[in-house]
């Protein structure tokens, strides 16, 4: 395993932001950023051996906090979506910032992740070279109770996973519920609509959101549904169905619930290149995954001044349910004081 570590920018107060570089012995790497902690490349190999940056993403400071779409940021406190941007916790209120829809919050924004810098330490380890980016989040950070200690570590192992693994520890209840926002297209992060890439998801159930993207609380089957990934599905064949919840999201941007037991490490979805034979498996021990099909990209201008348009990528956020913390009835993302918040996901790459 090799990384390294070079120069990417610098902030108003003149602070420098720094890239890091992973890379196995199969020639697969991966590229980070101390500011927030964001993935930023991951180049895998196609069935001929030639690589390709299979990652959405932006090559300089100045883009990360300027343009939209969260491209390979790390989200928290709590990803996705809150209805009616608070939420009761002990007996108190929490209202959080309005940036979604009428009412509601979404990503813990404004204020991201994404604007700050994070500590980093490379190490090398059992399973392969591990960059770990760590985050002081006090109390009252985005309206979140409790003073949070967070760390995120990613993993590139020597069978081209990238190893994501979340941690924090709060001196107070609060919620705790990450996820990476990431944006793949296993042609080519430059290669335009996604369309024709397949996608099987491990979920018969998926949680059916109001027109402001919040659930209901209902749990609908997917089956005779367009949201039925049971089955490797090409995305292109039912994303404009008929169908309200796909028509008020612009396509897909949903949560679908995993089949695996609570907790447990399993495949959950995967995605198929098959024009080059990119493959790529998605393995978490969360209760839901949010397939985005990057339907809010309108226009942006990415790496290498690359078009970034609706459908250029897609996403599989892991996460607890949107709006967990206000439905009992879903999976909590609530972590007690003094307890661990410990979760992984992987993404593993192939081709056939």
């Amino acid at each position: 395993m090799a990384w390294k570590k070079e120069a990417f920018g610098t902030l108003e107060n003149g602070a420098a932001v720094s890239k890091y570089t992973l890379t196995n012995e199969n020639g697969v790497s991966a590229a980070f950023t101390d500011l927030g902690g964001i993935w930023l490349e991951m180049k895998v190999p196609d069935r001929n051996g030639k690589l390709a940056d299979v990652l959405l993403g932006y090559d300089s400071v100045e883009d990360i906090l300027t343009k939209s779409g969260h491209l390979g940021e790390i989200v928290g406190r709590n990803a996705n979506r809150i209805g009616g941007a608070a939420f009761t916790l002990n007996g108190i209120t929490y209202a959080l910032v309005i940036n979604s829809g009428s009412k509601n919050n979404l990503h813990s924004g404004p204020d991201f992740y994404r604007s700050r810098l994070w500590d980093a330490d490379v190490e090398e380890t059992g399973l392969g070279t591990r960059i770990t980016f760590s985050l002081f989040s006090p109390d009252g950070d985005q309206n979140y109770p409790g003073n949070a200690n967070i760390a995120v570590s990613y993993t590139l192992t020597p069978d081209n996973s990238l190893r994501l693994d979340y941690l924090m520890v709060s001196d107070a209840d609060t919620i705790a519920n990450f996820t990476n926002h990431a944006y793949f297209n296993l042609a080519g992060h430059d290669a335009g609509s996604v369309l024709t890439q397949k996608v099987w998801i491990d979920a018969d159930t998926y949680t059916i959101p109001d027109a402001e993207s919040i659930p209901t609380g209902v749990l609908e089957p997917v089956k005779g549904t367009p949201m039925d990934f049971t089955e490797l599905k090409t995305i292109g064949d039912e994303i404009d169905a008929d169908y309200e919840p796909l028509k008020n999201a612009g396509g897909y941007d949903h949560n679908w619930v995993l089949n695996h037991a609570p907790g447990e490490l399993a495949l959950s979805a995967r995605a198929v290149d098959e024009a080059s034979g990119r493959t790529m498996d998605v393995y978490t021990d969360l209760p839901g995954v949010q397939f985005y099909t990057a339907n809010g990209l309108k226009g942006q201008i990415g790496k290498g001044g690359v078009l970034y348009d609706p459908r250029y990528g897609y996403c599989f956020e892991t996460q607890y349910f949107p709006d967990a913390v206000n439905k009992p009835q879903f999976a909590s993302p609530i972590v007690k004081a003094g307890e661990e918040y410990k979760t992984t996901t992987i993404y593993h790459f192939d081709a056939e």
